[in-house]
């Protein structure tokens, strides 16, 4: 199983590991901080190279382990290559995916609206919340609530924490346990501090900023109904 490197740290971009298994145009890894896609956060892209030959890395999925889907012929089993995560494009997919937590916490916490799907892109994201329609006032709201917090800079952390530990602390409206399978024992929580205590505490396995001040200006650019007493709010970051 690869060691998913990225679950520690949000910030690595170059790392080396060893190609364990080689096959059509994938790669598996003894390790790595190449970010798969998942939980509305595209993957990353980047490059390996290895003997003087370098793959561009196009996708990468996760299912039994971690696939690396690579450029050309994929490099051999055993194989050391030094791997290269695109930055710009990890940094944009971080700093967005921290920012709708906080859009996340703030509707539940505010009005009552829990999330119900998202998606993150390279430009922009949209969050899926329970509500029957927000209004002008109300996004002008959010919008505030949300930079609040990025100017208060306040502090991102990450750990892991025992299942049934976290079914007992944690609020299920937030992290929503009960949908991931039960074959999962240990769960990695994304902490964002308040002015007084955490603001907002979840399971999540993306990539975070360590700072909210990272996130950037957030300006909510559009809503629309995305169904049924449904919201879909779109975000962009200055």
């Amino acid at each position: 199983m690869t060691d998913a490197l990225y679950l520690d740290s949000s910030t690595e971009r170059r790392f080396e590991a060893t190609v364990e298994r080689s096959l059509d145009s994938r790669v598996v890894l003894d390790r790595t901080h190449f970010y798969p896609e998942g939980g509305g956060q595209p993957a990353d892209r980047g490059t390996l190279v290895a003997d003087g030959r370098e793959w561009t890395v196009t996708d990468v999925q996760k299912s039994d382990t971690i696939y690396h889907h690579v450029t050309g012929e994929p490099p051999a089993e055993g194989t050391v290559a030094t791997g290269t995560v695109d930055a710009d494009r990890r940094d944009t997919l971080t700093r967005y995916h921290t920012a709708q937590h906080l859009l996340s916490a703030i509707l539940l916490d505010e009005y009552d609206a829990p999330t119900r799907g998202n998606q993150i892109y390279t430009g922009y994201a949209r969050l899926d919340a329970a509500y029957d329609r927000f209004g002008e006032t109300e996004l002008a709201d959010i919008e505030a609530r949300m930079n609040a917090h990025v100017e208060a800079d306040r502090d991102v952390r990450w750990y892991t924490l025992d299942r049934e530990k976290a079914e007992t602390e944690l609020d299920p409206e937030r992290t929503r346990i009960e949908l991931l399978p039960d074959s999962i024992t240990e769960l990695r929580i994304v902490e964002i501090a308040g002015e007084e205590g955490v603001f907002d505490r979840t399971a999540c396995a993306g990539t975070h900023v360590e700072q909210t001040g990272d996130i950037g200006f957030v300006v909510i650019t559009e809503r629309e109904s995305a169904g049924a007493g449904e919201e879909r709010i779109r975000i962009e970051l200055e």
